[in-house]
């Protein structure tokens, strides 16, 4: 196992870093410190204050895991590419890790990260994460025009609801990551911890 995690930058804030209260995030931080592994430093975040983030992984494993009128790779797909517009180096390998794990085809999620337009992905789908980059970059314009044209492309309301939400969401966690100082690992280091995500969901027990 890399032994990256002991040169990882540290968090912009102290405090979190090392104020941790116990519950699943604190010990997952410790038994890979105590294994000289890569870990994903959101796991301080969600250490920090406990009572208050379960909460928050809850609305995330439920918006992005459960069932729902999109698929969760297409969800996952939607996240890395909220974070790619935002330029959130850790989210965006991250769900690019858990999307292309999802898929089964880490050449297509690289493709669309790359240049939409040009990418493989069906033009449906397009039209979706076009309106995705109008939630991100503009909200306060988005109008009955852009939901029309994802009426036409053949999205109905669920659908658009959900994608809205996972941008959202994304948005709020870009920002918080990016804030705190979060880092991207290496790649196999995303990929390691996506594969979980990916196949159990959000929740820590």
């Amino acid at each position: 196992m890399t032994s990256a995690a002991t040169t990882i930058a540290p968090l912009y804030l102290a405090e979190i870093e090392h104020g941790g209260q116990p519950g699943p995030h604190l010990a997952m931080i410790e038994a890979a410190r105590a294994q000289g592994a890569e870990y994903w430093q959101i796991w301080h975040l969600f250490a920090f204050r406990p009572e208050m983030t379960i909460h928050l992984g809850r609305f995330t494993h439920a918006l992005m895991h459960e069932p729902g009128p999109i698929t969760p790779a297409l969800r996952e797909l939607i996240a890395a590419y909220t974070s790619r517009l935002n330029d959130c180096a850790f989210c965006l390998k991250s769900h690019a890790a858990v999307t292309s794990h999802l898929f089964h085809d880490e050449a297509l999620v690289a493709s669309v990260l790359t240049n939409l337009d040009a990418s493989p992905l069906p033009e449906k789908e397009k039209a979706l994460l076009r309106f995705v980059e109008k939630v991100t970059k503009d909200s306060s314009h988005v109008g009955p025009g852009d939901i029309g044209r994802l009426h036409a492309a053949g999205w109905e309301d669920a659908a658009i609801y959900y994608a809205i939400t996972v941008s959202a969401l994304f948005n709020f966690y870009n920002r918080w990551i990016s804030a705190n100082g979060v880092h991207a690992v290496s790649d196999e280091g995303h990929r390691l911890h996506a594969a979980r995500i990916a196949e159990k969901g959000y929740i820590r027990d």
